[in-house]
């Protein structure tokens, strides 16, 4: 895991900007630091810089940027089936000189070209020069685990890990996205992916499961080497779709826990975090340290289920409890870290993980991340799913209705999911997305509204809205978060649900079999059947790592209070007598709550960057 950064264009970038643009990548790779420069035929300048986080093959050999022949790369990340592809790679007389997935991995695109991407099983972020060719080659992986950054101009392109490098490297201040911040404001974190943009203008990512070429002539176009199918495979039975999930889920922690340095578990009271821990420690035999954030809302508490897991698995376990002091100060180093708002609360409480994982020494952490877009998860799927059970297996619906008005209903707080016709009534009907969005919008001193839009990947509806959480809605979001969160404490974050081989199985799962008797990733949980302890597996109640906005904000301290009402450019955007009324509300809603949070990251997002 590292930062990368660089540049291909007409002009020359001083040493001055270029230490400075090391100094700021140091976060990402605090182990060593590297620079590559060339012109090709006068046509342009190249520069590839490289920060490194040392995780596999510790000496200094690999090194980045890394050389073979007239190829330079410099890569974020890890190819976790390393071995095997350098086996094969020996096998066609290739000799290795290191020990790192680095060097595969650029003798897979030598031996195979681009295409040799679909090979590799890992998350990157790559930048690879050819001098013969003067062309220059960037990909991501297939769900976008590693960020990628871009700006583009008609005679250059600039790229890093993070928009702070690329600002550097430019010696110019991004400019404010105003419209992405009002998305942000009005719809929440769910829509910011829907298109290609960043809370700066002109900044873009490039897209995941795709390389980027730029030839010696600085043409640019992409191509993608993973073309997932969305099929579902009906004849697929229940025992062999739980069968392979355990077969293949097993096999992906497998490959992610291939390390040199300490591994730490993100742990909540949930089946997704502990169905990697246990897999781990039960199947793979590896010292298991979780770490989980602890509150004292009922809502989120799960501390006796952990305490519960802990006790069963005979793990190490490290506590973070939730606290108000420092939030606002805390906040503001986070953002300007993140060079974005924070899009949820939870992502300041996993800050707070991640920095204690830090101070136990460790440089990877382990998170459950899209267990719910694979297997189900969200109470709205429940509601989808009782639309499929309607239209398509009729007979059933009635059992399945029941067993969602005993164990669903009682728990669920949004309004519009605790109706079991919603899809039914309205296959169409997405307000429960950005919920409450049109009263926000009057928040607003300018006229903005967005309407919500999804992608259609296939015709169930329910496989559709997950297809959309993976790909744009939930897991992009997490994943920007999960990797500015790690990296900012040298740590580089992995999900092994996010395994290319685990997808192209769920998604042949047929979906009557997602959900059982209001019990959703029903596949997942009986397939760590006999490996997860059962309290675990028979918990219906969704937390995660999550904690109310009031565990940390703290509006009885006055200083916090007048801060958030002093004048401010936020004001410019949002009406102050709206948030003057939130804060005084008794109790807020949860979307009220949310829209708070929300001006607060953009109060200080402006105050920085502005």
């Amino acid at each position: 895991m590292c930062g990368i950064a660089g540049y291909i264009g007409n002009k020359r970038i001083s040493q001055t900007k270029i230490k400075k643009c090391l100094n700021e990548m140091e976060h990402r790779g605090p182990d060593a630091n590297g620079v590559y420069t060339y012109q090709f035929n006068a046509k342009h300048n190249v520069y590839l810089l490289h920060t490194r986080l040392k995780i596999i093959d510790l000496k200094d050999r690999s090194n980045q940027p890394f050389r073979s022949g007239s190829k330079i790369i410099v890569y974020n990340g890890e190819i976790y089936n390393y071995i095997e592809l350098k086996k094969e790679l020996e096998s066609f007389g290739y000799v290795f000189k290191t020990k790192s997935d680095t060097e595969v991995l650029l003798y897979v695109i030598r031996h195979f070209g681009w295409s040799g991407l679909d090979k590799c099983e890992g998350m990157w972020a790559f930048a690879l020069y050819d001098e013969n060719e003067g062309s220059l080659l960037l990909s991501r992986d297939r769900f976008g685990e590693k960020p990628l950054y871009i700006y583009n101009d008609n005679d250059e392109l600039f790229f890093a890990s993070e928009i702070k490098f690329i600002s550097v490297l430019r010696g110019v201040k991004p400019k404010i996205n105003y419209n992405y911040l009002n998305r942000y404001l009005i719809n929440g974190y769910k829509s910011l992916y829907k298109k290609n943009e960043t809370f700066f203008q002109n900044f873009e990512q490039v897209p995941t499961s795709s390389v980027y070429f730029v030839t010696n002539d600085m043409k640019r176009f992409f191509t993608r080497y993973w073309n997932p199918q969305f099929e579902q495979d009906e004849s697929m039975s229940l025992e062999e779709a739980i069968e392979e999930s355990k077969r293949r889920l097993i096999e992906s922690v497998k490959l992610r826990i291939r390390s040199d340095v300490p591994i730490a578990f993100c742990m909540s009271g949930g089946i997704d975090s502990n169905a990697l821990i246990s897999i781990a420690k039960k199947e793979l035999n590896y010292d298991v340290h979780g770490f989980t954030i602890e509150n004292s809302d009922a809502r989120y508490e799960e501390k006796e289920l952990v305490e519960y897991a802990v006790n069963e698995l005979s793990l190490k376990h490290t506590a973070i409890p939730t606290h108000s002091s420092n939030f606002i100060e805390n906040l503001r180093n986070i953002i300007a870290q993140h060079d974005s708002p924070i899009y949820t609360i939870s992502y300041y409480a996993h800050w707070l993980l991640i920095e204690k994982i830090k101070a136990y020494g460790y440089k990877i952490s382990v998170s459950g991340t899209a267990a719910d877009e694979l297997f189900s998860g969200y109470y709205d799927h429940h509601n989808a799913y009782l639309y499929e059970i309607f239209n398509n297996y009729p007979k059933k619906y009635d059992s399945a209705k029941k067993a969602w008005q005993k164990h669903i209903q009682p728990i669920v707080r949004n309004p519009f999911l605790q109706n079991s016709m919603m899809y039914i009534e309205q296959k169409s009907f997405r307000d429960h997305i950005y919920l409450k969005s049109r009263d926000f919008f009057k928040y607003l001193k300018n006229d903005w509204f967005e309407e919500f839009e999804e992608e259609s990947y296939c015709t169930s509806l329910m496989r559709n809205r997950m297809l959309n959480e993976l790909f744009h809605e939930v897991v992009p979001q997490i994943l920007h978060e999960d990797d500015l969160n790690a990296m900012s404490f040298s740590i580089e974050n992995r999900s092994p649900f996010l395994d290319r081989y685990l997808f192209e199985h769920c998604i042949r799962i047929p979906t009557r079999f997602l959900i059982r008797d209001g019990m959703a990733k029903a596949v997942l949980r009986k397939a760590m059947k006999g490996i997860v302890p059962d309290k675990i597996l028979s918990e219906r109640r969704k937390t995660g790592f999550n904690a109310p906005l009031f565990s940390y904000l703290n509006l009885k301290n006055s200083d916090v209070y007048n801060y958030l009402v002093d004048n401010s450019s936020i004001f410019n955007i949002v009406h102050k007598s709206k948030i003057e009324y939130l804060l005084n509300k008794d109790q807020l809603l949860n979307s009220e709550s949310k829209f708070l949070f929300n001006f607060i990251n953009s109060k200080i997002f402006l105050e920085i960057f502005e």
